[in-house]
Protein backbone atom coordinates (compact mmCIF):
# COMPACT_ATOMS: atom_id res chain seq x y z
CA UNK A 1 0.00 0.00 0.00
CA UNK A 2 2.73 2.15 0.74
CA UNK A 3 4.80 2.00 -2.57
CA UNK A 4 1.13 1.64 -4.24
CA UNK A 5 0.30 5.22 -2.61
CA UNK A 6 3.80 7.15 -3.36
CA UNK A 7 3.60 6.41 -7.01
CA UNK A 8 0.01 7.78 -7.08
CA UNK A 9 1.34 10.72 -6.05
CA UNK A 10 4.80 11.08 -7.96
CA UNK A 11 2.67 10.93 -10.92
CA UNK A 12 -0.03 13.36 -9.76
CA UNK A 13 2.84 15.74 -9.07
CA UNK A 14 4.92 15.07 -11.88
CA UNK A 15 6.05 18.70 -13.07
CA UNK A 16 7.56 20.04 -9.68
CA UNK A 17 11.09 20.21 -10.47
CA UNK A 18 12.09 18.50 -7.30
CA UNK A 19 9.45 15.86 -7.89
CA UNK A 20 10.86 15.51 -11.27
CA UNK A 21 14.63 14.97 -10.73
CA UNK A 22 14.50 13.15 -7.39
CA UNK A 23 12.03 10.96 -9.02
CA UNK A 24 14.95 10.77 -11.80
CA UNK A 25 17.81 9.76 -9.84
CA UNK A 26 16.08 7.06 -7.55
CA UNK A 27 14.44 5.32 -10.40
CA UNK A 28 17.76 4.98 -12.35
CA UNK A 29 19.20 4.10 -8.89
CA UNK A 30 19.35 -0.08 -8.08
CA UNK A 31 17.79 1.17 -4.96
CA UNK A 32 14.34 1.51 -6.76
CA UNK A 33 14.23 -2.46 -8.07
CA UNK A 34 12.10 -3.33 -4.84
CA UNK A 35 9.91 -1.32 -5.97
CA UNK A 36 9.14 -2.75 -9.08
CA UNK A 37 6.72 -5.28 -8.78
CA UNK A 38 4.29 -2.72 -7.17
CA UNK A 39 4.82 -0.50 -10.05
CA UNK A 40 3.95 -2.88 -12.55
CA UNK A 41 0.98 -3.51 -10.25
CA UNK A 42 0.15 0.01 -10.04
CA UNK A 43 0.08 0.74 -13.32
CA UNK A 44 -1.11 -3.41 -15.14
CA UNK A 45 1.79 -3.41 -17.23
CA UNK A 46 1.61 -6.52 -19.53
CA UNK A 47 4.81 -8.55 -18.76
CA UNK A 48 3.71 -11.13 -21.05
CA UNK A 49 4.83 -8.90 -24.31
CA UNK A 50 8.11 -7.45 -22.83
CA UNK A 51 11.25 -9.18 -23.74
CA UNK A 52 12.45 -9.85 -19.76
CA UNK A 53 10.60 -11.10 -16.95
CA UNK A 54 9.58 -8.74 -14.03
CA UNK A 55 12.39 -9.93 -12.10
CA UNK A 56 15.41 -9.31 -14.56
CA UNK A 57 14.92 -5.57 -14.63
CA UNK A 58 17.18 -4.02 -11.89
CA UNK A 59 15.56 -0.25 -11.85
CA UNK A 60 12.29 1.17 -11.96
CA UNK A 61 14.17 2.93 -15.83
CA UNK A 62 14.59 -0.18 -16.88
CA UNK A 63 10.86 -1.60 -16.65
CA UNK A 64 9.49 1.64 -17.91
CA UNK A 65 11.38 2.06 -21.30
CA UNK A 66 10.95 -2.21 -21.77
CA UNK A 67 10.82 -3.39 -24.73
CA UNK A 68 8.77 -5.87 -26.20
CA UNK A 69 8.77 -9.02 -27.90
CA UNK A 70 9.29 -9.53 -31.91
CA UNK A 71 5.83 -9.57 -33.03
CA UNK A 72 3.59 -8.22 -29.85
CA UNK A 73 3.17 -4.83 -31.80
CA UNK A 74 2.12 -5.84 -35.44
CA UNK A 75 3.11 -2.99 -38.02
CA UNK A 76 -0.05 -1.92 -40.76
CA UNK A 77 1.67 -3.72 -43.86
CA UNK A 78 -0.47 -2.26 -46.79
CA UNK A 79 1.74 0.46 -49.12
CA UNK A 80 0.01 3.84 -48.31
CA UNK A 81 -0.58 3.12 -43.96
CA UNK A 82 0.25 5.28 -41.72
CA UNK A 83 0.55 4.05 -38.13
CA UNK A 84 0.60 4.85 -34.73
CA UNK A 85 3.92 5.84 -33.70
CA UNK A 86 3.06 4.72 -29.78
CA UNK A 87 0.75 3.34 -27.44
CA UNK A 88 -1.48 5.59 -26.48
CA UNK A 89 -4.88 7.82 -26.11
CA UNK A 90 -5.30 9.36 -30.05
CA UNK A 91 -6.75 12.73 -30.36
CA UNK A 92 -6.15 14.38 -34.06
CA UNK A 93 -6.87 18.15 -35.13
CA UNK A 94 -8.31 18.77 -38.63
CA UNK A 95 -8.10 21.66 -40.93
CA UNK A 96 -5.76 23.91 -38.82
CA UNK A 97 -6.07 28.03 -39.89
CA UNK A 98 -3.41 29.64 -41.67
CA UNK A 99 -1.51 30.31 -38.85
CA UNK A 100 -1.94 26.88 -38.36
CA UNK A 101 -3.67 27.21 -35.16
CA UNK A 102 -4.87 24.45 -33.69
CA UNK A 103 -6.93 23.84 -29.71
CA UNK A 104 -6.57 21.17 -27.05
CA UNK A 105 -8.12 21.60 -23.39
CA UNK A 106 -9.86 25.25 -24.34
CA UNK A 107 -5.82 26.48 -25.40
CA UNK A 108 -4.88 28.02 -28.21
CA UNK A 109 -1.47 26.55 -29.73
CA UNK A 110 -0.08 27.36 -33.06
CA UNK A 111 2.30 25.15 -34.89
CA UNK A 112 4.87 27.86 -34.55
CA UNK A 113 5.42 27.42 -31.01
CA UNK A 114 5.65 23.74 -31.74
CA UNK A 115 8.24 23.68 -33.95
CA UNK A 116 9.98 26.77 -33.22
CA UNK A 117 9.50 29.30 -35.76
CA UNK A 118 7.05 29.99 -38.79
CA UNK A 119 9.23 28.99 -41.56
CA UNK A 120 9.03 25.37 -39.98
CA UNK A 121 5.34 25.80 -39.55
CA UNK A 122 4.90 27.06 -43.40
CA UNK A 123 4.36 23.61 -44.57
CA UNK A 124 1.52 22.84 -42.41
CA UNK A 125 -0.51 25.39 -42.59
CA UNK A 126 -4.39 23.94 -43.30
CA UNK A 127 -3.38 20.36 -42.72
CA UNK A 128 -3.41 18.20 -39.70
CA UNK A 129 -2.27 17.69 -36.15
CA UNK A 130 -1.99 14.46 -34.60
CA UNK A 131 -1.59 14.10 -30.49
CA UNK A 132 -0.95 10.96 -28.63
CA UNK A 133 -1.01 11.32 -25.23
CA UNK A 134 0.94 8.57 -23.34
CA UNK A 135 -0.01 6.72 -19.67
CA UNK A 136 2.51 5.48 -17.55
CA UNK A 137 0.47 1.89 -18.34
CA UNK A 138 1.93 2.40 -22.06
CA UNK A 139 4.76 0.72 -23.65
CA UNK A 140 6.79 3.85 -24.15
CA UNK A 141 9.10 3.53 -26.98
CA UNK A 142 8.46 5.58 -30.16
CA UNK A 143 8.68 4.32 -33.47
CA UNK A 144 8.58 5.66 -36.88
CA UNK A 145 4.72 6.11 -38.45
CA UNK A 146 5.95 5.65 -42.17
CA UNK A 147 9.32 5.36 -44.82
CA UNK A 148 10.75 8.94 -44.63
CA UNK A 149 14.51 10.58 -44.55
CA UNK A 150 15.19 12.34 -41.52
CA UNK A 151 16.37 15.77 -42.22
CA UNK A 152 16.74 17.35 -39.53
CA UNK A 153 16.27 16.70 -35.56
CA UNK A 154 16.67 19.65 -32.87
CA UNK A 155 15.58 20.28 -29.58
CA UNK A 156 13.57 23.29 -27.94
CA UNK A 157 11.82 24.22 -24.95
CA UNK A 158 12.92 23.92 -21.27
CA UNK A 159 9.98 23.44 -19.07
CA UNK A 160 8.94 19.93 -17.24
CA UNK A 161 5.30 20.70 -16.69
CA UNK A 162 2.77 18.04 -16.36
CA UNK A 163 1.08 16.87 -19.98
CA UNK A 164 -2.21 15.75 -17.91
CA UNK A 165 -5.30 17.68 -17.25
CA UNK A 166 -3.56 19.90 -14.64
CA UNK A 167 -0.96 21.39 -17.21
CA UNK A 168 -3.43 21.34 -20.19
CA UNK A 169 -6.25 23.06 -18.55
CA UNK A 170 -4.41 25.65 -16.20
CA UNK A 171 -2.15 27.70 -18.44
CA UNK A 172 0.77 26.04 -18.09
CA UNK A 173 0.69 25.32 -21.99
CA UNK A 174 3.39 22.18 -21.74
CA UNK A 175 3.20 21.69 -25.78
CA UNK A 176 5.22 24.07 -26.83
CA UNK A 177 6.98 24.78 -23.52
CA UNK A 178 8.38 21.87 -22.34
CA UNK A 179 11.53 20.19 -23.52
CA UNK A 180 11.05 18.52 -26.85
CA UNK A 181 13.03 16.29 -29.62
CA UNK A 182 11.70 17.38 -32.86
CA UNK A 183 12.28 15.66 -36.07
CA UNK A 184 11.42 16.74 -39.50
CA UNK A 185 10.96 14.17 -41.59
CA UNK A 186 10.74 13.55 -45.84
CA UNK A 187 8.06 11.49 -46.93
CA UNK A 188 8.19 11.12 -51.13
CA UNK A 189 9.21 14.77 -51.25
CA UNK A 190 6.62 16.16 -48.44
CA UNK A 191 7.48 17.14 -44.73
CA UNK A 192 6.09 15.24 -41.76
CA UNK A 193 7.04 16.91 -37.86
CA UNK A 194 7.61 14.06 -35.37
CA UNK A 195 7.53 16.22 -31.62
CA UNK A 196 8.17 13.99 -28.70
CA UNK A 197 7.35 16.02 -25.46
CA UNK A 198 8.56 15.55 -22.65
CA UNK A 199 6.70 16.13 -19.23
CA UNK A 200 8.46 14.63 -15.85
CA UNK A 201 11.95 16.32 -16.39
CA UNK A 202 13.74 17.83 -19.11
CA UNK A 203 16.50 15.24 -19.63
CA UNK A 204 13.52 12.22 -20.05
CA UNK A 205 13.94 11.74 -24.25
CA UNK A 206 16.39 9.67 -25.40
CA UNK A 207 16.95 9.20 -29.41
CA UNK A 208 17.80 5.51 -30.49
CA UNK A 209 17.68 5.84 -33.97
CA UNK A 210 20.57 7.50 -35.80
CA UNK A 211 19.87 6.51 -39.22
CA UNK A 212 19.00 8.91 -42.32
CA UNK A 213 16.44 6.69 -43.52
CA UNK A 214 14.12 5.39 -41.41
CA UNK A 215 10.95 2.60 -41.93
CA UNK A 216 7.62 1.96 -40.67
CA UNK A 217 7.59 0.86 -37.23
CA UNK A 218 11.25 1.74 -36.60
CA UNK A 219 11.86 2.36 -32.80
CA UNK A 220 13.08 5.86 -32.72
CA UNK A 221 13.27 6.78 -29.24
CA UNK A 222 11.50 6.32 -26.05
CA UNK A 223 10.55 8.30 -22.76
CA UNK A 224 12.01 7.74 -19.51
CA UNK A 225 8.70 8.82 -17.87
CA UNK A 226 6.73 9.86 -20.26
CA UNK A 227 4.71 12.36 -21.97
CA UNK A 228 3.17 13.18 -25.70
CA UNK A 229 3.94 12.25 -29.45
CA UNK A 230 2.56 15.32 -31.48
CA UNK A 231 3.18 14.57 -35.39
CA UNK A 232 1.93 17.51 -38.00
CA UNK A 233 1.16 16.63 -41.33
CA UNK A 234 0.34 19.01 -44.79
CA UNK A 235 -2.78 20.12 -46.06
CA UNK A 236 -3.95 16.86 -48.41
CA UNK A 237 -1.41 14.47 -47.22
CA UNK A 238 -3.41 12.44 -44.90
CA UNK A 239 -6.74 10.79 -44.35
CA UNK A 240 -7.42 10.20 -40.95
CA UNK A 241 -9.06 6.04 -40.55
CA UNK A 242 -9.93 4.70 -37.49
CA UNK A 243 -12.01 6.43 -34.64
CA UNK A 244 -10.03 8.70 -31.74
CA UNK A 245 -8.97 6.98 -29.20
CA UNK A 246 -6.77 4.19 -27.42
CA UNK A 247 -3.98 3.18 -30.11
CA UNK A 248 -1.45 0.45 -30.32
CA UNK A 249 2.09 1.25 -31.85
CA UNK A 250 1.81 -0.24 -35.75
CA UNK A 251 -2.23 0.22 -36.20
CA UNK A 252 -2.96 1.67 -39.54
CA UNK A 253 -4.36 5.12 -38.19
CA UNK A 254 -4.45 6.58 -41.84
CA UNK A 255 -3.74 6.44 -45.39
CA UNK A 256 -0.63 9.15 -46.71
CA UNK A 257 -1.39 10.19 -50.67
CA UNK A 258 1.71 10.63 -52.26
Amino acid sequence: MIRTTFYRKVFELNGHPVIANGLRRFAQSKVSKPFIASFAKLYKLNMDEATRGLRDYGTLHDIFTRELKPGARPVADSPDAFVSPCDGYLSVVDDLTPESTFMVKGQDYTVEELLGSKEKAAPYAGGQVLIFYLSPTDYHRVHVPIDAKVEEVYTLGKHADPVNELGLKHGLRPLTRNYRLVSRFDVAGSPLAHVMVGALNVNSIVRTNEADTVHRGDSYGYFSFGSTVVICVPKGKFSFTREKGPVRMGEEIGKWHS
